[in-house]
């Protein structure tokens, strides 16, 4: 999963007007995956390319315990949430954080070959639909359309900023399927990963910077007629 992550993110910026800022959620649904290719750039966690791993890409994500075992990506959600309340003193704020946070793994499960642990140790899961190429687009497509839509419904401000975000989702997740396959796991690939999660993250705060959520524009038009 890709630009599927970020579904939640979108889900829980229109769902509650308490949630972090949309930059924030963005990175909060690929925190795991910016500690997953940091950790792979000093070869603390590890990938290789293994053509035919599965249907829809070669990466052998053979070791990755702190980013992508279902005890340390709890661990990164806890360590979100500690930040969020610490920055903004409301424990609903980090609560949302720190799932969405958590929601990257439970994605990830649904997609990954068995390459996910419970915490670290032989026996991991994943049931596996980047083998089921057709499924796997049809999915990420879905839950990522129907979260930008949500959003729309339940945000107010400018069109063009909310398509552009859109469009940029579009672009990264259509190189990830179809452009050129990586051949090696090296320095290039890891960040260039970390780069498109950057722009991803900064169109998403000015996204946020456009955008009200409904409730806050009810109280606006409420303290305008007091």
């Amino acid at each position: 999963m890709f630009i599927g992550h970020w579904a939640p993110a979108l889900v829980a910026a229109a769902a509650s007007k308490r949630a972090p800022k949309l930059s924030t959620l963005f990175i909060a649904a690929q925190l795991v995956d910016w500690g997953f290719f940091a950790l792979a750039t000093i070869g603390v966690e590890k990938m290789r390319v293994v053509p035919g791993t599965t249907e829809m890409n070669p990466l052998d994500l053979y070791y990755m315990p702190f980013t992508h075992s279902l005890v340390g990506s709890a661990f990164w959600a806890m360590g979100f949430m500690f930040i969020l309340l610490m920055a903004k003193r409301d424990m609903v704020t980090a609560l949302i954080g720190g799932l969405i946070v958590m929601s990257h793994w439970f994605i990830d499960l649904l997609v990954h070959r068995p390459d996910l642990t419970l915490a670290g140790g032989d026996i991991s899961y994943g049931f596996g639909l980047w083998n089921y190429p057709v499924v796997a687009i049809a999915l990420e497509l879905g839950i990522t359309f129907a979260a930008f839509l949500w959003y729309l419904k339940r945000t107010t401000g400018p069109i063009m900023p909310p398509w552009i975000l859109l469009a940029f989702l579009l672009v990264i997740q259509a190189v990830n399927w179809f452009g050129p396959q990586p051949t090696e796991a090296n320095l290039m690939l890891y960040l260039s990963a970390l780069v498109s999660f950057g722009l991803a993250a900064w169109i998403a705060h000015w996204v946020g910077d456009t955008r009200r959520h409904i409730h806050e524009r009810g109280l606006a038009a409420a303290s305008r007629r007091r």
